[in-house]
């Protein structure tokens, strides 16, 4: 069984490492970026929709008063986490993107520590300043910046939301189903940027078209459809079921796996080559981070502890200290994201 479940979260991983890629291939077919995150939200979210509500048509039910967490969970979760990504990947290599966007978990130690003011282990401190200094190597701040700076904010925002994110991402009861809030969120997410990306001046015309990148050939629906199905729908649902059936450190770990996969695919597809000082400072970040989020682990029954008294009531604060708990852990192997 749990053999099955990482095999699950490996599939979720390598199905977010296509998100850049097939990215760019509908970019370069004539979409903005954001006219690209707009269809991918928009055709994920018919999609899951329809599979839902053909197997599972009551986890898109809204519980009352959840209405503000679900219109949260799509701005930040989903809308903010891709449309920066999208953005970045303009300006910057897939590879380097992914890296930098994966500096959330430390952001959640902060959050856990400062916010929440929380004790962590000096591990965890630790764990961040390695990070930062992966992403020194990774910027090559010897040569002054040689990254575009206006993608390294877009990714450092990125990573903001997509901390949120995994904040959000268990902060909710049982009344909630995961695949709805999902489904929600997708649906959430094209509306608001409906007029940001101006969808309706999207050159459908271009789907019709094929575009090169890296010496490989592709039609730009297929990679549409690809973007829509693989690396969102299929990415999300694997996902969940995934972070179910694993402990929240274990998941993220896997999860860690999209870094690689982002990176790989776009070498093959894209002729990306990351450079001697991006390999290395990757694997620093991948390092601090994994360290930062592997120390918060002791500290989940603090986060109860803490946030029982603070409440009066156990029973009272149990959905909130589980949200900590997992989000002080690691993050959930569907964020990104990218998101």
């Amino acid at each position: 069984m749990r053999g099955a479940a990482l095999a699950v979260a490996v599939v979720s991983a390598w199905s977010f490492g296509f998100s850049g890629p097939m990215a760019k291939f509908v970019g370069a077919g004539g979409l903005t970026p954001l006219q690209a995150v707009w269809v991918r939200m928009a055709g994920a979210a018919v999609l899951l929709f329809l599979i839902v509500a053909a197997f599972r048509p009551k986890a898109l039910r809204v519980p009352p008063g959840r209405r503000g967490f679900f219109a949260a969970y799509a701005l930040i979760a989903v809308a903010g986490v891709q449309a920066l990504f999208f953005l970045a990947l303009t300006r910057l290599p897939v590879g380097v993107v992914l890296l930098l966007e994966y500096t959330s978990p430390v952001l959640v130690v902060f959050w856990v520590r400062f916010v929440r003011h929380v004790r962590l282990p000096r591990s965890a401190y630790a764990g961040a300043v390695i990070v930062l200094v992966g992403l020194a190597v990774v910027v090559e701040v010897w040569r002054g910046m040689s990254l575009d700076g206006v993608g390294l904010l877009l990714c450092l925002v990125a990573a903001a939301c997509c901390a949120g994110y995994f904040l959000m991402s268990d902060g909710f009861g049982d009344d909630i189903d995961p695949l709805g809030l999902i489904a929600w969120g997708l649906a959430g997410a094209a509306v608001v940027l409906a007029p940001i990306s101006r969808a309706w001046d999207i050159p459908w015309a271009a789907f019709g078209t094929s575009v090169t990148l890296g010496g490989h050939t592709l039609p730009v629906i297929a990679a549409a459809l690809w973007l829509i199905a693989i690396a969102t729908v299929l990415a999300y649902v694997t996902g969940v079921i995934a972070v179910r059936r694993l402990s929240a450190a274990v998941g993220a770990t896997v999860a860690s796996l999209e870094v690689v996969t982002g990176a790989v695919i776009a070498w093959v597809l894209l002729g990306e080559h990351l450079g001697t000082a991006q390999i290395t400072g990757g694997a620093i970040v991948l390092a601090g981070a994994l360290l930062a989020q592997t120390a918060t682990s002791g500290v989940s029954r603090t986060i109860e502890e803490a946030e029982a008294q603070r409440a009066g009531s156990p029973a009272a604060s149990t959905a909130l200290s589980r949200s900590l708990a997992s989000a002080a852990t690691a993050p959930a192997s569907a964020s990104d994201k990218d998101a």
